[in-house]
């Protein structure tokens, strides 16, 4: 199983997925171009921006991805 595969199987499980998620899970470096390769086949992927604090303290956003049927 690809990376492309494995991400998909993990959205269709109903979890969203953020790229640290993806690095840790599947060791995904580049998660939004597999999302890009997702939504070409067909799948509705909504990207939900949120913000979290870095290791230095500061703020920064960051993208959750999920299936729009899903999506909360």
């Amino acid at each position: 199983m690809n990376q492309v595969q494995a991400i998909k199987e993990y959205l269709l499980k109903g979890n969203s997925i953020t790229s640290m998620e993806a690095i840790e899970l599947f060791g995904c470096t580049r998660l939004s171009a597999k999302i890009h390769l997702l939504r070409k086949q067909g799948y509705d992927i909504v990207k939900i921006m949120r913000t979290g604090s870095t290791r230095f303290g500061t703020v920064a956003p960051y993208a959750v991805y999920k299936l729009k049927e899903v999506a909360k």
